[in-house]
Formats: C-alpha cells, structure tokens, sequence
C-alpha cells in the first residue's frame, strides 16, 4: 500500500505568487492583491480570494476585518520560504548534499548539442 506524500511545505504557485504581492504590499485587500497581480495573471476576484484565504488557513498569511473587507498579511518570511525551497531543491536533485549543489554551481554550463538536420548535415542556419 503506498503511503500519501507528505504535504509541501512551499505553497502552490498561484498561492506564492499572493504571498509575493503581500511581501511588496506589506498588507493589503483582495483588490490590492488582484491589482498587483494584474500586470502578470489575470485572476477572478474570487479566485484571488480564495488562494488568500487558503494562505490564511495554512498559516502562511493573516487576515483581520476592517469595516466590511478583510485585510491580508503575510505570516512567512520570505527568507524562511527560500530556505525550504532550496532544501526541496537540494533533497530532490541533489540527494540532500548542499556540497552537491555548490559543486554545480561553480561548474561550467555544458554546451549544447549541435543541430543536426534530417539529412545527417550540421545545420549552419542558427550558426
């Protein structure tokens, strides 16, 4: 019987990217978030209520009522949250080794491969 994975510890994309507007905003309304949002992802009102009230419920942001709205904050710290990515990174890819990591980031980026056409030939086009 497999065993369910382990919840991630990093929130889903589209709740990171809520969590980065509250980061720049500091604090703000679903339409503060949706208007910072807006430039990149063009969410629904409602879905960008609903991925902050999800933050709230996973502990990653607050909320408190004000008049009739509610007003978000973020709870993580984004160097908290950049730990735990680069942890995932290192457990995932690299079998828990931070050495592995560094060693591959200090080595050259490999070349790549040369283009070959159908026919066998180098192809200079991009060249």
């Amino acid at each position: 019987m497999r065993r369910p994975a382990a919840p991630r510890e990093i929130p889903p994309p589209l709740e990171l990217e809520c969590l980065k507007a509250l980061w720049n905003l500091g604090e703000g309304s679903v339409k503060d978030v949706r208007d910072t949002l807006a430039a990149s992802k063009n969410l629904a009102y409602t879905t960008v209520m609903t991925l902050l009230d999800r933050l709230v419920r996973k502990g990653g942001a607050s909320r408190r009522k004000t008049g009739r709205m509610f007003v978000y904050s973020p709870v993580l710290p984004k160097n908290l949250l950049r730990r735990l990515a680069v942890k995932e990174l290192v457990d995932c890819l690299f079998n828990g080794s931070e050495e592995e990591l560094l060693r591959f980031l200090g080595s050259p980026a490999p070349a790549p491969p040369p283009v070959v056409s159908h026919d066998g030939e180098l192809d200079t086009s991009l060249l």
